[in-house]
């Protein structure tokens, strides 16, 4: 029970509900979901605070009625937070157990965020308004009243706990919360009940309750006669009551109600959902139907039914495909890649005429920046299907494929069917980026997930965990992308077909930055070609001096940089020219009507002219581009863009073209090294000085490269009397090899030749060439073997300005994915022995130091 003098502060935190009323002396649950109801929970009731502090207003929010309240009802009930139950998944909702404590008038709304606080002033259990039932006739109605009470009582079933404890509570509480605690048991509308709090005299209470209790018995009285299940409906809408169930929801709640169930079920039946999928379905709604809206079963089941209607089963879009069509998107999006293309119109030309999708799963791999994101873009387009992209980088959960059981808090489906929801239809363009970048942790391998979903065999009954019903991937066009294959699981990629996308040319590079680049930035800045222009010798040098990659990011990041610079002067300008007025410059004047059509008609005429003028027309929606005729007053345009100007803004050259400084000495060669994001070229060093007789690698080495580094001293000692060398050159002496960036693991079987060199090199004291850089493996007897990567390999040599390229003989055959500007630059030196590689890493060879059986000197395979 409540206290008989309750004293309450002058502000309350309130909570609005909607439809429903609290009462003095009745306990009752209020679902809590609105965002500034739940701030409250957070804020003052979920913090351990004492119980002063647990005081909140509850105040019933009338939609048909304004005030200087809003829509606010002006009297409130305080009550005593009792207890707070609630989930943070998938939303946060919250269920409060309060008690009635007395009324109160709301003054005004002093705080409206986070949550609301009201100015209150108490107007129940004052003294100044108790009655001391000293007027005989109320004293006679309160005594009716009790027997009104009493005989509705005994029309209820007492072995009910909440209509025993009534049954006591009559004669213990006094008048005023007898009728509160009365009208908050029997059926009445909103405005009833509103009426029974707005009495605050217990004379007035009495003859708004009486009415509503008599009623409630004559409704008793009918279902008892009838036999009519009437009376245990009323029972169950008591227990409600006192179970905290029959206060409505609060306003914008997200609970269900009958009406939000009955359109669930309708667009459960207008899904077209497979038989499987109904059945479940409708099984699940049954639950939902029996489940109390405040569970947090209810917001699961009813996530997971919003799932199953919201999956596009059936729905799927017609392909467009055109293999002209897409020939022509192809190559307007993108510059080079004919290999890559070609291989693309294949796989559309078989898909065309075959009329399904059972085939490979494309693996773009490939550097950073080379356009594998862009191109199935492109694809997606060309088919005219929806494109989705599912990031796989980091991901050590095999539940974000698979998804979480739903038994679980928290649990939610598989990335896979969360972007079929997103997409809404079932045969999407679906990347897979970054797929070699998967990890595993102690919650399985997503690796291994994915090999149901990329298995053509397997996919079309593919079962979500949290679904828990097969949903056919088979018409999903699946296409992965990658840095390097080194980490792919071999199982996963033996379900995809693997196309290498290699960096680009130079030629290339600044082809692109001509044609796709620099309009982008253009447009993204606010300005045009007329105002700036960037000739294709800068873009090269931008190329050549500021980035060194295999794609062209960074070169976008520089013509962005040069673009902000030009904005700046051209915003600058027009500030300028728009800003501050001298007095000269204003000139106040009484112009007649006809002289005012005059100047509009003039305006208009010339800003006609300047739109026909205009070769570069502003796209409708783009924002507008500075006025030309006016830019052109006060700058020079348009501005072309110059060495100086580069160097202004970019600062000074990051790269400088040649390595000649660095391959001056004995003991120094250059190595072409493949990494995932691109072609590397490496300068390798090495020292001898008074030691321990040991050869001293550097450079975090991988055991690959610290043999191949073993293979090579041996090989110079078996040839050290041809290399006219001591043979215990390492008699009291210490070499010392160091690979550059030391932060960095290398490993790989490329470094033989180099290594050999660089040994060769520092024994004999001669330089190696400057302009000559090498990979490839040798054996002990001096083979040379073949290596890959030779494209990105070549690529790096061609950007860092080097003329001559010594490889293996073996990898001739992958001379033919080389583009030609970059063969008619560099000499390709093919050899087949380590005697080839000296002959032609040195300037005069060694003469007849290496010489074959009939005299002639040993020379390299052939030159390219």
């Amino acid at each position: 029970m409540i206290p008989h003098s309750v004293t309450l502060p002058k502000k309350l935190p309130l909570v609005i509900v909607s439809d429903g009323v609290l009462l003095p002396g009745s306990t009752i649950r209020i679902p809590v979901s609105t965002v500034k109801n739940i701030n409250l929970v957070r804020s003052r009731l979920t913090t351990g605070n004492r119980l002063r502090n647990t005081i909140i207003g509850i105040v019933t929010k009338e939609t048909s009625k304004e005030s200087h309240l809003g829509s606010l009802h002006e009297i409130g009930t305080a009550a005593l937070v009792v207890q707070v139950t609630g989930t943070n998944w998938p939303r946060p909702s919250y269920t409060l157990l309060v008690t009635g404590m007395c009324r109160f008038k709301l003054l005004s709304i002093i705080q409206e965020h986070p949550y609301p606080v009201g100015a209150v002033m108490q107007i129940d259990y004052n003294k100044s308004l108790m009655s001391d039932d000293s007027d005989m006739q109320l004293k006679s109605l309160v005594g009716e009243f009790k027997e009104a009470a009493k005989m509705m009582i005994d029309l209820l079933d007492v072995s009910v706990p909440a209509v025993a404890k009534l049954k006591d509570l009559v004669e213990q509480v006094s008048s005023q919360q007898l009728t509160d605690l009365i009208a908050s048991f029997v059926r009445a509308t909103l405005p009833e009940k509103l009426q029974v709090l707005d009495a605050v005299d217990l004379a007035t209470r009495l003859k708004v309750t009486f009415p509503l209790l008599l009623r409630h018995i004559q409704k008793l009285k009918e279902d008892k006669e009838t036999g009519d299940t009437g009376s245990r409906k009323d029972l169950k809408i008591v227990k409600m009551t006192r179970g905290g169930r029959g206060l409505s929801r609060d306003a914008d709640s997200y609970e269900d109600d009958p009406n939000e169930i009955a359109e669930l079920e309708a667009k459960i039946r207008e899904a077209n959902l497979p038989e499987h999928a109904l059945k479940t379905a409708m099984k699940e709604l049954g639950r939902l139907k029996q489940m109390a809206p405040h569970m947090p079963e209810s917001s699961m089941t009813r996530n997971y039914l919003d799932l199953i209607v919201e999956l596009p089963w059936s729905v799927s879009v017609k392909d467009t495909c055109n293999i002209s069509k897409a020939r022509a998107d192809l190559d307007a999006d993108h510059y080079g890649l004919e290999k890559v293309k070609r291989r693309i119109l294949e796989y559309l030309a078989v898909r065309q005429l075959r009329g399904d999708l059972k085939g490979p799963i494309l693996c773009f791999v490939g550097p950073p920046g080379v356009g594998k994101t862009s191109i199935v873009k492109s694809i997606a387009v060309t088919l005219g299907r929806p494109y989705y992209r599912m990031s796989l980088g980091g991901v050590s959960d095999q539940h974000d494929i698979r998804g979480h059981r739903r038994t679980y808090i928290g649990s939610m489906p598989g990335r896979v069917i969360q972007g079929l929801r997103s997409v809404k239809v079932n045969n999407p363009v679906m990347l897979l980026d970054e797929i070699d970048k998967l990890g595993t942790g102690i919650h399985g391998d997503p690796g291994a997930a994915l090999l149901e979903v990329l298995d053509p065999e397997q996919n079309s009954n593919f079962t979500d965990t949290y679904l828990n019903l097969p949903f056919d991937l088979s018409q999903v066009l699946f296409v992965a992308t990658a840095n390097a294959l080194s980490t792919i699981p071999s199982p996963l990629m033996d379900r995809m077909e693997v196309i290498h996308v290699p960096g680009y040319t130079q030629d290339e590079k600044v082809m692109i930055g001509t044609l796709h680049l620099l309009p982008k930035q253009l447009e993204e800045h606010g300005l045009s070609p007329d105002i700036l222009q960037m000739p294709q010798e800068i873009i090269s040098t931008i190329i050549g001096e500021y980035t060194r990659e295999a794609g062209v990011r960074a070169l976008e990041r520089k013509i962005g940089a040069i673009c902000r610079a030009v904005a700046v002067q051209v915003a600058e300008t027009k500030c300028d020219d728009t800003g501050t007025k001298t007095d000269s410059d204003v000139i106040v004047a009484e112009v007649d009507d006809d002289q005012m059509h005059k100047a509009e008609g003039s305006q208009k005429e010339d800003s006609t002219l300047e739109k026909e003028d205009s070769s570069h027309p502003v796209p409708e929606g783009s924002p507008a581009l500075p006025n030309l005729a006016q830019l052109k007053e006060h700058m020079e345009l348009p501005i072309i863009v110059d060495l100086k100007m580069i160097h202004d803004i970019l600062g000074p050259p990051i790269f400088q073209s040649g390595l000649t400084g660095r391959v001056s000495v004995p003991g120094v060669a250059v190595g072409l090294a493949w990494t995932p994001v691109g072609g590397e070229v490496m300068v390798v060093e090495a020292t001898s000085s008074a030691g321990d007789s040991n050869l001293t690698l550097t450079g975090q080495l991988g055991s690959v490269m610290q043999e191949s580094a073993k293979i090579a001293l041996s090989w110079v000692r078996q040839h050290a009397e041809l290399l006219r060398i001591d043979k215990d050159f390492l008699k009291d002496e210490e070499i010392h090899m160091h690979f550059p960036a030391g932060a960095i693991s290398k490993d790989g079987p490329s470094a033989g030749v180099t290594i050999i060199t660089v040994l060769v090199s520092l024994l004999t004291k001669r330089c190696v060439r400057s302009d000559v850089a090498m990979t490839g493996e040798i054996t002990l007897n001096g083979v040379v073997l073949p290596v890959g990567g030779i494209k990105e390999k070549l690529l790096a040599a061609h950007r860092a300005g080097l003329t001559t390229v010594i490889i293996p003989a073996a990898n001739k055959k992958d001379l033919g994915d080389i583009p030609n500007s970059v063969l008619n630059d560099i000499e390709v030196v093919l050899v087949n022995t380590v005697e080839e590689v000296l002959q032609a890493a040195f300037d005069d060879g060694f003469g007849d130091m290496f010489e074959t059986d009939n005299g002639k000197s040993v020379s390299p395979s052939s030159k390219l």
